[in-house]
């Protein structure tokens, strides 16, 4: 370790505390869960784990990482709760990278309720905001699988979707300020509130799904919505996707904004959530290609609501988008069938490695695109099996490939997963879509974005992050190479 290094540990034991600076000089300190992403893509090595306090620290943390960069060459890492789907959050293998890893900042700061907002640092855990909103009588609608260990912060930083967005929209129209640490170690006290603020360039919106290689984001007001007085849920099983765009066009009529939920899965994909997970209880989906997945929120009545969701599915059964359904009777039912859908991702997991893809597609052109590309698919890879699922609500898509049935699936991933991406965002693009709609895009996708993205949007990127972030110290190789 060269002197320069030294010093730059020395300074961040003081900015943090030094049992708050993690390294691999301790031999009874393990890394590995800062170090390896969710999906055990990558396993990098990090120079220290720093675990600030406070904004106060993280501030003090960057300033001096930032003064010591050119003699040091460190860059830092900026982590929530490390569940980044595309390799964002886990440091490369130079030894050299900071992982700033964000979880003591778990408090809730303020809960406003004549502004129904909701203020909490970047660190406080997603499902601690639902609750939270929930004692006061509000609703704090994101929802998605990793709820219990993701955090507001990584939230932001990704613009995450989830369950509801058809409803409520992705993190960033939920957000109405931030406060974020920039690449200088200078704090900006964005927390305001204001549902209407015209003073400029919308830096908040700027720095929503840039995975921290803008600055680090160390608190956020998010907003709130009243509790529904009643949420109905069905599980419906639909003949083809075209009936489940079909359907989806008939909620929308029926349930208007009342429509919370709305997601779509393939056989397969609750196969191996009834094969690994059988206490789930799958309903339908033997006997159907697609299931989905309904929510109703009424803020009427639960005889309200009920009413509603009858007419829908009855207008489903008779002009054949629905061949057979279930409402759950209570709230442990709903909660059961919601599961069923959380669990996909952990029992594709538990089948084995994969390749995953999160897009969008005009919800029109799914059918035809699912089609296209199924085949484009089998025929380049005969034996692949597809794990589709996903919030066909917005048009996003989890088009994921499994190995063959039997194949060594790391050998499968080495041999093909440039074949199968190539096959997937060529055949997206073509349908007018994205090749990350709720994931990012991380390390995993930087070097494929330039194929798929206009070259001026990536230029304009590019001057963005040299504005902000001249030396290139905030998560660099993320998002847009400079």
């Amino acid at each position: 370790m060269t002197e320069s290094v030294s010093a730059l540990l020395e300074e961040l034991r003081s900015c943090v505390g030094a049992q708050h600076v993690l390294t691999h000089d301790d031999p009874a300190t393990d890394l590995s869960a800062w170090e390896e992403d969710w999906r055990k893509r990558s396993h990098g090595r990090a120079l220290a784990v720093v675990r600030p306090g406070s904004t106060e620290e993280v501030a003090a943390v960057v300033a001096t990482c930032a003064r010591l960069q050119a003699a040091t060459g460190v860059s830092i890492v900026p982590q929530g709760g490390n569940t980044s789907m595309v390799v964002g959050a886990v440091p490369d293998a130079s030894g050299q990278q900071i992982v700033l890893n964000l979880q003591r900042m778990n408090k809730i700061l303020a809960l406003d309720a004549g502004n129904s907002t909701l203020t909490a640092q970047a660190g406080c855990v997603l499902q601690t905001l639902q609750d939270a909103a929930r004692a006061a009588g509000f609703l704090f609608p994101l929802s998605l699988a990793a709820e219990g260990s993701c955090t507001v912060g990584g939230n932001l930083g990704t613009n995450a979707g989830g369950t509801q967005v058809v409803r409520y929209g992705n993190t960033r129209e939920l957000c109405l300020g931030l406060e974020v640490v920039t690449p200088q170690g200078q704090v900006w006290n964005g927390l305001s509130g204001l549902r209407k603020d015209n003073t400029g360039y919308d830096l908040r919106n700027l720095l929503i799904g840039a995975e921290g290689t803008l600055g680090v984001i160390t608190a956020a007001t998010m907003k709130l919505v009243p509790l529904p007085a009643a949420q109905l849920t069905a599980w419906t099983a639909v003949p083809s996707m075209e009936h489940a765009v079909a359907l989806l066009g008939l909620a929308h009529k029926t349930l208007g904004a009342g429509l919370t939920g709305f997601e779509v899965m393939g056989q397969y994909a609750l196969s191996l959530v009834a094969r690994h997970m059988p206490a789930s209880r799958v309903p339908l989906y033997e006997a159907t290609p697609w299931c989905v997945l309904l929510e109703v929120s009424d803020h009427e009545s639960e005889a309200h609501a009920r009413a509603q969701f009858e007419r829908l599915l009855e207008a489903g059964m008779e002009q054949g988008c629905i061949t057979d359904g279930v409402v759950a009777e209570s709230l442990a039912q709903a909660q059961a069938l919601w599961q069923i859908r959380e669990n996909l991702p952990m029992a594709q997991a538990m089948e084995g490695l994969n390749i995953k893809h999160d897009i969008s597609i005009p919800i029109s052109r799914i059918p035809e695109f699912v089609a296209t590309t199924d085949a484009a698919l089998a025929h380049a890879l005969p034996g692949i099996r597809m794990v589709d699922f996903g919030h066909l609500g917005d048009g996003n898509l989890h088009y994921n490939v499994q190995a063959p049935e039997g194949a060594d699936a790391a050998a499968f991933l080495r041999a093909n997963e440039t074949t199968v991406n190539t096959i997937v965002f060529e055949s997206v693009t073509r349908f007018g879509g994205s090749i990350s709609a709720e994931h990012g895009i991380g390390s995993l996708k930087v070097d494929k974005l330039p194929g798929y993205k206009s070259p001026v949007a990536l230029d304009m990127m590019r001057a963005i992050k040299r504005a902000l972030d001249p030396t290139n110290l905030m998560n660099p190789g993320r998002v847009v190479r400079v």
